[in-house]
């Protein structure tokens, strides 16, 4: 038994689903019907009302919705669009930059930014001689 009190306790939430099924002979009906309404539009047997009440209605079909579909992207094989192999050089730096500040102070930091910027200029240059070679 429950005791009276000022304040609700909340309730468990339920979970209700309402599954979607798909019954093709269904689709098919809808198809001819929707295709026969339109038939009779152009052949104007169709009156304004059921015109407007056709328009009002949504139709999704499952049939012909992945017809576009290309297939899975293959992965690059670059090992610099790893997004793994970019934590790792960044925590080497990271530990590199901390260690070699506490043993050689503020100027390591300037030689791991003349590294860096060395290897990016290098990695680019590489990147736009393999594009300037598929162009020729």
């Amino acid at each position: 038994m429950k005791f009276p009190s000022l304040f609700r306790s909340t309730a468990p939430m339920r979970y209700d689903v309402k599954p979607r099924y798909y019954d093709p002979v269904k689709e098919e009906i809808e198809e001819r019907t929707s295709r026969i309404k339109r038939e009779m539009e152009e052949e104007g047997l169709l009156n304004a009302e059921e015109i407007e009440s056709r328009s009002r209605t949504y139709a999704g079909g499952i049939r012909g919705s992945f017809a576009q579909h290309r297939g899975i992207k293959p992965k690059s094989s670059s090992m610099f669009n790893s997004t793994a192999m970019i934590r790792t050089l960044l925590f080497f730096a990271m530990i590199i930059g901390a260690f070699g500040y506490i043993y050689l102070g503020p100027v390591i930091l300037n030689y791991l930014l003349y590294v860096a910027l060395i290897a990016g200029g290098l990695f680019y240059a590489s990147r736009f001689l393999k594009r300037r070679r598929k162009d020729d």
